[in-house]
């Protein structure tokens, strides 16, 4: 067979001997192939290659598809115990939840989607359990159990309870308990109390303040008998001192204190702002507050007296009043014997009559006998004296004094061309926004309380926002877009450029196509052909113009390839043979 000058081939004598030396055995220069090869090259044997290929291509995208759809593994828990660890491995086991264990074994990873589902269903089972045991090992006392030893559970429960109750805090990730518990004694002088100290492990980026310190303190010295709370130590894990009661505050206040002024100023600044708000509109107002207040506790006694009244008037409370007269009688004459005796018996009238005024007294050998006395009065009056007592006890945390700024943007106006216009208050509005700030914030001017009002305009510098393409959840959102589109196009390539050609093959569509392909053309010449034949006479040929005997040429020179390819691939001996007298000048 040889190749005609339009392209067709034929066959001859020499390229019959060259076939069948080529069907028989190898030709020398040819070298021999194995069985692997020559059923490679077969029709089955690439038929298999093409489902190898397919499979192949199939498996990869199968691969592509999973690996996108990666499950994420979240931490369920960590820093556990081993027993705790078994515990949680059964349960998930159970309950069929893939889980694996992350890099150290520190730490149980499950599926993101059911970490919260895990948590919970653990949780009602009550796992974790930290480690702790707590009363529930008293269940499982043994009989013939020493007292030391009785003694030692009873404090491992106490520890192991106290444990749990101080990681119900939110705070607080794990805590660990030692109490040192000493012997009763019968004597006074060997008594000693008991101690505590508590070790905290908090989650990452919280912290406990005084108030929750002071409150673990007291918990644990409430659940040990004759405990004091200044017996309980309290240290995190970073060995930081919580429970240091010696430590003062530099200005006196405790956080108690500092947190009732904090919450004072902003209470006073939410009512400024609340009030003022609806006049010059939402975020045309800010205010500031700072209050004085006084947490000095005072105590004042005083006793005070009003002067004394008339004595008309006043209030008579008691009276007092005493007379005495005391009566002597004294004799008058020579003194002797005769005046030591007893008088004698009176000669005279008992009633004498009364002398004439100016008469004189009678006279005689011895001067009568004068009777004289003293009298003594005493009067003591008590009047009620007015008397005030005053007790005043100061309340702590009064307020002292307050300070309030407050900062109103100018009123923006719409002019006659409809433009904005920020144009400042009238000096009524300012007016009348100061007498509602000092409503609002309990202004009292004789405790000195200062109010500012500045009416200014707002600047209107603001941060510049980010453009979209940099927010960081654009960001997320393109890289997970821009994940599914590479899978997207990676997938639609593997299976229109790779995996369909070879189904096409293993179907023979594209056998089936090129057989339509060529019947369709050779169909289309005969049509041509008929066109050109002239009934009247069948000897004339038919002149073509240039245009037309070119496109018939193309048309003949592209069926004669295509006879040549489907001969090279039915059999590809044959075409090997032709080509090799060829090249043999044969």
């Amino acid at each position: 067979m040889a190749v005609a000058a339009d392209g067709t081939l034929t066959s001859d004598s020499n390229a019959t001997a060259t076939e069948g030396a080529t069907m028989g055995e190898h030709s020398p220069q040819e070298p021999p192939r194995n069985g692997v090869v020559r059923y490679a090259q077969s029709p089955q044997g690439r038929r298999v290659l093409l489902m190898v290929a397919a499979a192949a291509v199939i498996a990869l995208m199968i691969g592509i598809w999973m690996w996108s759809q990666k499950t994420e593994y979240r931490v369920l828990f960590s820093n556990f115990s081993d027993r705790d660890g078994g515990a949680i491995v059964a349960s998930l086991q159970q309950m069929n939840v893939p889980y694996k264990y992350s890099e150290g074994g520190s730490a149980i990873l499950v599926p993101e989607t059911m970490v919260h589902d895990a948590r919970l269903k653990l949780a009602s089972q009550g796992l974790p359990k930290g480690g702790n045991v707590g009363f529930e090992l008293m269940e499982n006392q043994k009989l013939g159990v020493s007292q030391f030893l009785e003694q030692v559970n009873f404090q491992r429960a106490l520890e192991g309870e106290l444990a749990r109750s101080i990681q119900s805090l939110s705070a607080v990730q794990a805590a660990r308990i030692h109490l040192a518990l000493p012997k009763a004694s019968v004597f006074v002088r060997d008594q000693q109390k008991p101690t505590a100290s508590v070790i905290l492990s908090l989650y990452p980026g919280r912290g406990l303040d005084a108030q929750q310190v002071s409150a673990i303190v007291h918990l644990v010295a409430s659940s040990v008998p004759e405990l004091s709370p200044k017996s309980v130590t309290i240290v995190d894990q970073n060995g930081n001192l919580l429970s240091d009661t010696t430590k003062q505050p530099a200005n006196g206040l405790d956080p108690t204190q500092l947190k009732y002024v904090q919450d004072l100023q902003q209470d006073i600044i939410k009512r400024v702002e609340s009030i003022i708000a609806p006049i010059v509109g939402t975020g045309n107002v800010r205010a500031e507050a700072t209050a004085d207040v006084d947490f000095s506790r005072s105590e004042q006694a005083a006793e005070t007296y009003k002067p004394n009244q008339t004595a008309d008037t006043a209030a008579v409370r008691s009276k007092q009043s005493s007379e005495s007269q005391n009566g002597n009688s004294s004799t008058s004459g020579i003194p002797g014997a005769l005046t030591n005796q007893p008088p004698a018996p009176a000669t005279a009238p008992i009633v004498n009559p009364p002398a004439a005024a100016g008469a004189p007294g009678a006279t005689g050998a011895a001067a009568p006998a004068t009777s004289s006395g003293t009298s003594h009065k005493d009067a003591t009056i008590n009047y009620e004296v007015d008397k005030t007592v005053r007790y005043v006890q100061q309340p702590m945390g009064g307020v002292k004094r307050l300070t309030v700024a407050v900062v109103v943007n100018y009123k923006r106006t719409v002019d006659q061309t409809g433009k904005v216009v920020m144009k400042p208050l009238t000096e009524a509005e300012r007016n009348q926004i100061s007498d509602l700030v000092k409503e609002a914030m309990g202004f009292n001017k004789d405790r000195g309380d200062s109010l500012n009002v500045v009416n200014t305009q707002f600047s209107s510098e603001m941060e510049p926002e980010l453009p979209l393409w940099k927010q960081p959840d654009m960001i997320q959102l393109a890289k997970e877009i821009g994940k599914y589109v590479l899978l997207a196009a990676v997938l639609l390539y593997l299976y229109f450029g790779v995996l369909r050609p070879i189904i096409w093959k293993l179907s023979g569509r594209e056998e089936r196509e090129a057989k339509e392909r060529a019947e369709a053309e050779a169909k289309a010449a005969a049509e041509a052909a008929a066109a050109m034949y002239d009934p009247d006479n069948p000897d004339a040929i038919v002149e073509l113009s240039p245009e037309a005997a070119e496109a018939d040429a193309r048309s003949e020179y592209k069926k004669n390839l295509e006879s040549v390819k489907q001969l090279a691939k039915s059999d590809p001996k044959l075409v090997a043979s032709i080509i090799k007298a060829w090249v043999n000048n044969e």
